[in-house]
């Protein structure tokens, strides 16, 4: 980390040209230099949420937009996903070795390109080139976003510090439908990916100014195979299990897409045993808080988006409600992420992880199973309080998670492990919407009814039994949490 900025002279002929080295001493010779770090990373993990949030509710007007079939235009979104989770590693590993610095920076431009490309989009086809160049570009930021924070920030506070991130993102989340729809009513959908480009050069310059340089490796060579395969194989894999619900879970297409997706990486897994300066380091995965703590924030995420996912259904189907209460009455879970990380990462800073991980997800859980109870009747009041539970417990756990997770791995290979969690968070979000979506149609045709269609009392006992489909992952994660290991193990 740079302790100052000094200025570098250019001597050209007589006239000497005074240049800032970055980051500007202006930060970082402060006593709180790290806070502003935090500050810079949060701009990218607002914008990476607002962006996830705002789209899912413009798609019916790009649709309508572009002339295009809901079907297609659903890849707006699917696209991104599947791009950032499958650039996710590489990108970490790639900031490793050359500086998570820039490649964070770059991250910003990348990111504005792609916004400002999609918004301008004549076609769908060009839009979803856009959205892959976007979510190229938020790989890089949110690869080196949380090692940004973990070499930067002293451990003392480095809980607090991701959970500061944390409620960024979930401030992102929950402004992202109103910021959304009032801009598509004052403009038009397009508004929804221009408002990144003031946001993106905001954050570009704070990180040219603020953000610490760091010690590079380009001495190690490049796992090139290991990238391919891992890349290939996670792609495989999120194809299959975001999409099995849509098509059919024994459709060819998806039954060779996840029997692809295991197999290339299983043979990943191998080939990175074999190598010198392997993709992954197979280490990281010997550290039980490191393997056990993505795991737990995959299971965890499903069952919060699982949540998210199903409630918007019961609300309209059973409970008949109108589109703008609905989005409301589910607001509270990210609201109240973004009000809990902070304080638990706080918390986690003096008391360890392992009490507030464990804390957390039963929390979370509980939230779930009051939901297990819920009717054509039931009150907004209970509907608000049992889904405000889920998010006091998942932030309560995330940041304590991320926090211990990122405090296990290596100096050398926090890019690699911020790429992992982050990973394991889209697995977890692709994996509660699949879980959730293949448990209600079933339980939908079991009781009677369609997929679409069903008595009320069958449409009830079909959301009953998806919720109790959660629960079941909460308890998973909660077993994990309590086998952890208490000691957390510092980067070396």
């Amino acid at each position: 980390m740079a302790s100052g900025a000094d200025t570098s002279a250019h001597v050209a002929g007589k006239a000497t040209v005074a240049t800032p080295a970055w980051p500007l001493s202006l930060f970082t010779r402060k006593s709180g230099y790290h806070w502003y770090v935090v500050g810079t990373v949060c701009v990218g993990a607002f914008m990476a949420a607002l962006d996830a949030s705002i789209v899912n509710v413009a798609l019916p007007a790009i649709g309508k937009g572009l002339n295009t079939g809901i079907s297609l235009v659903e890849w707006v979104a699917i696209a991104y996903l599947l791009t950032l989770t499958t650039l996710v590693i590489l990108f970490g590993r790639i900031a490793d070795m050359l500086g998570r610095r820039p490649m964070y920076t770059y991250g910003f431009g990348v990111f504005i390109v792609g916004s400002a490309l999609a918004g301008a989009a004549p076609s769908l086809g060009l839009l979803l080139a856009a959205r892959v160049l976007q979510a190229s570009g938020a790989a890089l930021l949110q690869a080196n976003s949380v090692a940004i924070i973990t070499a930067t920030v002293p451990a003392s506070v480095r809980g607090k510090a991701i959970g500061i991130q944390g409620a960024a993102q979930a401030v992102g989340l929950s402004v992202g439908p109103v910021v959304g729809g009032l801009l598509m009513a004052a403009f038009s959908w397009r508004a929804i990916f221009y408002v990144n480009v003031p946001v993106g050069i905001i954050g570009t310059l704070l990180a040219a100014m603020i953000l610490p340089r760091d010690r590079v490796h380009t001495k190690q060579t490049f796992d090139y195979v290991g990238a391919l395969t891992i890349a290939l194989g996670l792609f495989s894999v999120l194809f299959g299990v975001s999409q099995g619900y849509r098509i059919g879970w024994s459709d060819p297409i998806i039954v060779g897409s996840l029997v692809l997706g295991v197999a290339v990486l299983v043979f990943a897994a191998f080939w990175e045993l074999r190598v010198d300066t392997p993709m992954v380091d197979p280490l990281l995965f010997k550290r039980r808080i490191f393997w056990s703590g993505n795991l737990s924030g995959l299971l965890s995420y499903a069952l919060m988006n699982g949540t998210l996912f199903l409630m918007p259904f019961f609300l309209t189907r059973v409970m008949g409600l109108p589109p703008a209460q609905v989005g409301l009455l589910v607001v509270p879970v990210p609201l109240a992420m973004m009000v809990l990380s902070p304080v638990a990462g706080g918390w986690a800073d003096r008391i360890g992880s392992q009490r507030l991980t464990v804390l957390g997800m039963a929390v979370s859980t509980l939230g779930v199973l009051a939901l297990t109870s819920i009717g054509k009747s039931t009150s907004d009041l209970f509907l608000v309080a049992a889904l405000a539970i889920v998010g006091v417990g998942m932030g309560l756990f995330t940041p304590p998670n991320n926090s211990s997770v990122m405090g296990s791995a290596p100096v050398a290979r926090l890019g690699v492990a911020g790429g992992v969690l982050n990973m394991a968070r889209s697995l977890g979000m692709s994996s509660g919407i699949a879980i959730s979506a293949t448990v209600l149609g079933s339980l939908l045709v079991a009781f009677g009814g369609s997929e679409n269609t069903g008595r009320t009392a069958a449409q009830v006992m079909a959301f009953h039994g998806s919720f109790w489909a959660l629960v079941i992952l909460g308890l998973m994660a909660v077993a994990i949490t309590l086998l952890r290991e208490e000691r957390e193990q510092k980067p070396s």
